[in-house]
Formats: structure tokens, sequence, C-alpha cells
């Protein structure tokens, strides 16, 4: 696959993504869209772009690279991602949020094939990638931990005694995707807790770090391609991205974090998004 072929095949992952996120958050009556749509690049790339060592048929393999979702509300882009890659069937995706079905509100475990832990409650994540990339390195493995964070969660206590922990213990199998997409539950992240210089805090904390556009599919294959960033250091990718990404009237809006979608919204939405309806 040359370069622009595999950055078109994800891009085309990405539209795919974002088709289902929206279809599915309306039917369920559900929130969190905003949030899952800032992302679908990132996990296009990731999962469509030969980066994360995951057969759909080889779950069990412990060499296996692990994703965590620690920013568990944005369940649906990563549920969409999951089914669209084959590692469960796309239909039950229509049960998504609903009595009896497969696919909960927050990403849950076990039960869901390509789920490595239960999240949804912020801060959570980063320590248990922690843990499963120290495990790793002690049994001699070679998988590694990918762990998506959301900006807001910064805010957590938690999440900074994980950063301290993984470079004392040169976990460079671990790398952290941060969305930055500078929108949390009640506000812009700027007014509710600044995080700025966020890269800069990383780097001080003794990761690599790389600042990138999280839309810009060359530059996010290029950053996860060349991981891990400096060997004997984890690595922080840093994703400026933007909150409902991919569709104009939710785009960059607090009101997108928890608003659903409309009958009408959705019409307008996949027009705008493309691809396959």
């Amino acid at each position: 696959m040359t370069a622009d072929s595999r950055i078109d095949s994800c891009q085309a992952l990405a539209r795919d993504i974002r088709q289902s996120v929206v279809k599915m958050v309306h039917r369920a009556q559900s929130a969190h869209v905003g949030s899952s749509l800032s992302m679908a690049d990132l996990l296009a790339a990731l999962y469509g772009g030969g980066i994360i060592r995951l057969d759909p048929k080889r779950l069990d393999d412990p060499s296996r690279d692990r994703f965590i979702l620690s920013k568990g509300h944005a369940s649906a882009g990563l549920y969409s991602t999951l089914a669209l890659k084959g590692f469960f069937p796309k239909e039950w995706l229509d049960s998504f949020y609903q009595n009896g079905g497969k696919l909960s509100g927050h990403v849950s475990y076990p039960g869901v094939p390509g789920i490595e832990f239960s999240s949804g409650s912020l801060g959570h994540g980063l320590s248990v990638a922690c843990g499963m990339a120290l495990a790793s390195k002690k049994d001699g493995l070679t998988g590694r931990v990918f762990a998506m964070l959301s900006d807001g969660e910064c805010d957590e206590g938690s999440i900074w005694e994980a950063a301290l922990f993984a470079p004392h213990h040169k976990l460079d199998n671990l790398v952290v995707l941060l969305d930055y997409n500078k929108i949390q539950s009640l506000g812009h992240v700027k007014d509710v807790l600044d995080l700025e210089p966020l890269g800069k805090k990383w780097e001080s904390f003794g990761w690599a770090v790389r600042e990138i556009d999280g839309h810009n599919m060359s530059e996010i294959l290029g950053a996860l391609s060349a991981l891990p960033f400096t060997t004997g250091r984890p690595s922080c990718v840093v994703a400026h991205t933007v909150k409902g990404k991919g569709v104009s009237f939710m785009e960059d809006k607090l009101l997108w974090h928890y608003r659903n979608p409309t009958a009408d919204d959705v019409t307008k939405a996949l027009a705008e998004i493309g691809g396959a309806a």
C-alpha cells in the first residue's frame, strides 16, 4: 500500500466511523456525539493504518497490542471502529445503549471483542494502561498499550500520578493519545481549568511528546509510525482536535457534549460527513 492510498483508506474509515456514531447516538437517544467525532481520525489511523497489532481472530494473544479508551463516554466511536474492522457484527451497533443490547453507554468489558477494560469514570484509564505496560515488560512481551485520554480528565490527579509512574519504569511500550478538543462537560477547558502548556507538562514529567493536528491523517500516521519517540520513555501524542469534527453545526460547540441529534440533525450531519450512508 502506498502512503497516499493508506491515507485515503484511513480517511474513508474515519468517515464511516462518523456516519455510524451519528446514527447510533440518535437511535439510542444518548449523548457524547461530539466526543466521539473528535477522535474518529485518531481511531481510523490506529485501526485502519496498520498501527495497532491486534487480530480480531486472536484476541487472546498475550503479545497483542492493547487499547484503553479512558474517555469511556465516547464509546460510540470505539464501538463503531471495532465493528467496521470486523471485531464483532455491525448489527450489534443497532442495540447500542438499549436494554438487552451488548454495547453499554460507557465502554464495558467483558463480552465485547476488542474491549480490554470497562471505563467511563474519568482518570482511571492511564493507571490501568501503566499496569498493563509494566506487566508486559516484566513478562518479556512485545505488545504495546495505547490509552486514549480526554483533555478534561487531565484535571484528575490520578492522571498525573500515572504520568509520573510511567517514565520512572521506562515504559516505552506505552502510548497516550490525548484528544485535545478544548471542551469538557460544562465549559471550555481553558475556562474550567487551563491545561496549557499541555505538551510541556507531559515533557516535564519525563514523556517523549509530539503535538499534531488530530485531523490531519498524514500527521497522525507519521506520529504513530514513529513509536516509541524515544527509547526508554513513554510516548504522548497531543492531538489538537475539534469537538464534533465533521459536522459544521456541532464543531467546537459545548452544546454537543451532551445533546442528542434529532432526525433532522442526522440527515444534515450524514450529508456533510459524506461516505457510505
